[in-house]
């Protein structure tokens, strides 16, 4: 998925570049004259846990396949449908090997014409390799990428479904980014072909955002959100780019009773898709499972072949679901 680094000055040296019946805004309630009190619509875990299970039915979501392009279509039905303006955005990137990879970025727009914008996005293609599996029988094997992606995709459809239903006060774009997940693998012992080989839709997008200078406050990026057990410390990443945004989404959660999930600590320091989107120059955070009893600070079924629906706690895609809305419903 990405690979760690652990000094957050490296980072310096990196470079890169349908038609719906709406409902009313976001409600205000006022609290006896001295505050407004936005009332923000219940996240629906269940919602979020079906929507994950719909996409690991297409199969493995591996670009240049039939079920990758299957599950775009889904994807970005499933957006249109709750009243979102889509796009599919489709493009031609090199991978590791120098093989070319069709990708789709997929995109829905909330309230199009409204200038203030925050960004929500995910990966949403699984990984060919199983190669941190403990059965090197694995490693050349694909993974159901159940939590490391579908999962964040499923939260974001519930959140892109209230939207739908209850719009909030400013515009909302969510991106589904595709070949985040085809990075290099320890036994491929070619040239390498690309230096930025990881999160490659973002990188694509990056150099040609779906609007010409598109612009959003801020943007949050859910990975590997949805596990039992999984916590959320501080993304380094993220503390480097917007530490405005780790504070006002960690105070979030706290103040929702989460923050047994999102505890306000370091965590590990991630290449991921928030990255290329912060060089883009829009801050953004990273909200990711980290395990500090873990060699590679991911949970153990990353990149396994045991990462599958298993692993996946409605109680945990609640905590993180409800805090993000909890966070756009109130700008």
């Amino acid at each position: 998925m990405r690979y760690r680094l652990f000094f957050i000055s490296a980072l310096l040296m990196l470079g890169v570049c349908c038609c719906k019946e709406r409902g009313a805004e976001a409600k205000v309630i006022d609290a006896k004259g001295d505050k407004s009190l936005v009332v923000v619509p219940d996240f629906k875990a269940d919602s979020a846990y079906v929507f994950t299970q719909k996409q690991l039915d297409f199969g493995f979501r591996i670009p240049n396949t039939k079920e990758h392009d299957e599950c775009a279509d889904f994807l970005a039905d499933m957006l249109h449908r709750f009243g979102a303006d889509t796009t599919l955005q489709r493009g031609k990137v090199m991978a590791y090997d120098g093989s070319y990879l069709n990708i789709t970025n997929i995109i829905g727009s909330f309230a199009p014409e409204k200038e203030r914008r925050l960004l929500l996005f995910a990966h949403w293609d699984s990984r060919p390799y199983a190669d941190y599996d403990e059965d090197k029988a694995n490693h050349k094997r694909p993974i159901a990428g159940a939590d490391d992606g579908a999962a964040s995709v499923g939260v974001l459809l519930e959140i892109a479904r209230q939207i739908g239903l209850q719009p909030t006060n400013i515009g909302v774009d969510v991106i589904f980014f595709d070949a985040e997940d085809y990075g290099t693998p320890y036994f491929y012992k070619g040239k390498q072909m690309v230096e930025h080989d990881w999160a490659l839709g973002s990188q694509y997008w990056a150099m040609n955002p779906h609007i010409r200078g598109y612009r959003a406050d801020y943007g949050i990026l859910l990975d590997m959100v949805s596990g039992k057990g999984s916590v959320f410390p501080y993304e380094q990443v993220s503390v480097h780019f917007a530490p405005h945004i780790v504070k006002k989404v960690w105070d979030k959660a706290e103040s929702l009773g989460y923050g047994n999930f999102f505890p306000k600590k370091n965590g590990g320091t991630v290449i991921d898709d928030h990255y290329y989107i912060n060089m883009y120059g829009i801050p953004c955070v990273d909200i990711i499972a980290y395990d500090a009893d873990s060699e590679t600070g991911f949970p153990p079924y990353w990149h396994t072949v045991k990462d599958d629906m298993r692993n996946i706690d409605k109680g945990t895609m609640k905590a993180v679901g409800q805090t993000v809305m909890e966070v756009i419903y109130n700008e």
